[in-house]
């Protein structure tokens, strides 16, 4: 193995800290701090270059908002449009029946709402819940001394490819009873249910540490594969998974239900 390498290894052997995305969220929040600092205390030609640089990532951004902010378009009206009876305004007639159009499609809307998390869900508010209801505490060592591993009580959602830790760095434990993979997905506009794959869970209500291990409660985003439904985007490209809100409480009920955003 070369000598830069050990450090990919090691995460290839144990993966990551349980809360390495909370962390990398937090780091790319504190970024624009930073770089303001960074703008205040330079000097001379570092300052000049840095500026520069700055500009120029900043006309680019405003031309992307430009862009997309572009909310509507002329465009002429299909020759099939009917056209108004009567005699017309001479005023009016260069106009020829324009008619006014959103530019933005669905699709950057909807890339919009996961970006910012603002789905009309059905269930908007879910009781919180205490971590001794969460997991419980599990005792280790020759004398059960220690007690820093924790066994989750609810359902949750691993990978098709996941491998536990060793027992001496697993810190949460997800018994395989209580792995699911598959959902009762109900389409609101077709009152019809499937029986889907879950591909991820995309958020839980209760903390991002259970979004990140993969824990699945009452209101929790989860994201289910659609391909076998048929749906198509307005460009007629085929949609492979959607996100569903699950309405009831799996580890009561033994089952996932759930409700899909459309």
């Amino acid at each position: 193995m070369p000598q830069n390498e050990y450090m990919e290894e090691h995460r290839k052997k144990f993966g990551r800290r349980y809360d390495f995305e909370e962390l990398q969220r937090k780091k790319k929040g504190r970024e624009p701090h930073k770089n303001s600092e960074m703008a205040q205390k330079l000097r001379g030609i570092k300052a000049k270059l840095h500026n520069r640089k700055r500009f120029v990532e900043k006309a680019e951004m405003k031309k992307t908002i430009r862009l997309q902010q572009a909310k509507d378009a002329k465009k002429k009206a299909d020759d099939d449009e009917k056209v108004p009876d009567g005699a017309v305004p001479a005023y009016l007639l260069d106009r020829e029946g324009v008619s006014r159009t959103k530019v933005l499609s669905n699709m950057i809307k909807q890339k919009r709402k996961e970006k910012a998390g603002k789905w009309q869900v059905p269930i908007p508010k879910v009781k919180a819940m205490s971590e001794a209801e969460m997991y419980k505490v599990m005792r280790t060592g020759k004398r059960k001394k220690k007690a820093w591993k924790r066994v989750i009580n609810k359902v949750t959602y691993v990978g098709e490819n996941f491998t536990r830790k060793p027992p001496k760095f697993e810190r949460f434990i997800r018994p395989s009873g209580l792995r699911f993979k598959k959902a009762h997905v109900t389409h609101p506009e077709l009152k019809t249910t499937f029986y889907l794959d879950i591909v991820g869970v995309k958020k839980n209500p209760q903390s991002t540490l259970y979004t990140s291990l993969g824990v699945i409660t009452k209101g929790t985003i989860i994201e289910v594969n659609v391909s076998e439904l048929g749906l198509v985007t307005q460009t007629g490209k085929v949609v492979w998974a959607k996100y569903a809100q699950v309405t009831n409480n799996p580890e009561v009920d033994g089952c996932i239900n759930g409700l899909l955003l459309v």
